[in-house]
């Protein structure tokens, strides 16, 4: 059975007197252990994907499935213990809090979290354990990046899910970001990692690239 499934997925929102369908009718399955990278121009339903399937949104009809969870189904505080404990999150413009060092950004994630590999074993994975202690001002953006990797495998997830993480990097550093996704899934419990594809993580995707506008998984 696939990792995540959708089924008959809708999302629709209200603006004024128009409903705007950013996903109509969704029917994917992904595997584990799969790097998959969401394809489609600005307003193809790549965010509303990211935000369903790491329980930020609503579906209007249609079922999510993760793993065992029904996530479309899950109640108010179950959709908060779902994001703390089985989804990773990293942001394009990494999301760091300035007044907080390397370390303290990520701990603060690693405290909340059950399961958690820590800190420091994080930011190692990453090769930042002797930036721990510099802010986020006195770090480059591929160190920022990397940095919101650490803050989204400390947790030690099942879903790590990333939003165009190599979209404001030039091309070299784009490039170790990737690889490091890459290892976060195959090398560690990560079972998938999903982003929104420049075209970088479109190269690094091979077959593993799915078109939420079409439904449909590209092979």
């Amino acid at each position: 059975m696939s990792f995540i499934r959708f089924r008959r997925v809708t999302r629709e929102y209200r603006t004024g007197n128009h409903i705007i369908r950013a996903l109509d009718r969704v029917d994917m399955d992904i595997e584990q252990g799969q790097f998959t990278v969401i394809l489609g121009p600005s307003g193809s339903g790549k965010s509303t994907f990211l935000n369903l399937l790491g329980g930020m949104d609503y579906v209007t009809s249609g079922e999510i499935d993760v793993g065992e969870k029904t996530v479309s189904s899950l109640t108010e505080k179950e959709r908060t213990l779902y994001r703390r404990r089985d989804i990773g999150f990293v942001f394009q413009f990494y999301n760091l809090i300035p007044t907080l060092t390397a370390y303290e950004n990520v701990d603060m994630v690693s405290k909340l979290s059950e399961n958690a590999i820590g800190a420091e074993k994080a930011l190692e994975a990453v090769g930042l354990l002797t930036r721990a202690d510099n802010l986020p001002s006195q770090l480059s953006g591929g160190e920022l990046q990397r940095v919101s990797i650490a803050r989204a495998i400390c947790k030690n997830p099942k879903l790590l899910l990333c939003d165009e993480p190599t979209a404001a990097l030039d091309s070299e550093t784009g490039k170790s970001v990737l690889t490091m996704l890459h290892a976060s899934v195959h090398g560690g419990k990560i079972r998938e990692c999903g982003c929104p594809g420049d075209a970088q993580c479109r190269r690094s995707a091979g077959r593993g690239q799915i078109d939420p506008a079409e439904g449909r998984q590209n092979q």
